[in-house]
């Protein structure tokens, strides 16, 4: 029984989402669309291109003051409780721990908000939060 509980609190642990902490930002960085502005209408694929001041874009893993990578938003954006968590994964949240500074989206035509968080290696947000304005986009 002993051993049963203590595989099953290991397998909580693991499965819950991690909680780090949170680095404090490089002075001055900001995040914002380079070539996107609120009220854009795209046809799709379209080129989104994250623009960067104050900060280093390296990849995930690195944790060099300073540095950070781009996670772009989708119909969704972080509240307060999920600071301090790695940024989730899914259609909604979509990562670039590669140090990725642009992607090509292919959405649905549809109404869409959009919004980038800086995070720092372990894909957790800066605090205080660096993102970009949210703007809203029509895909045709």
């Amino acid at each position: 029984m002993r051993l049963l509980c203590s595989v099953l609190v290991g397998a909580i642990v693991l499965l819950a989402p991690s909680v780090w902490a949170q680095s404090p930002p490089p002075p001055g960085a900001q995040v914002f669309f380079a070539n996107l502005q609120d009220g854009a209408v795209v046809k799709s694929p379209f080129l989104v291109k994250f623009g960067a001041e104050g900060v280093k874009i390296t990849r995930a893993g690195i944790n060099i003051p300073g540095t950070g990578h781009h996670h772009l938003l989708i119909n969704t954006e972080l509240t307060a409780e999920d600071k301090g968590y790695s940024i989730p994964q899914d259609a909604r949240h979509l990562h670039f721990g590669g140090g990725q500074t642009e992607v090509e989206l292919n959405l649905d035509p549809g109404t869409y908000t959009l919004m980038m968080v800086l995070g720092d290696g372990d894909h957790v947000p800066f605090e205080p939060m660096i993102t970009s304005d949210k703007i809203t986009i029509t895909v045709e």
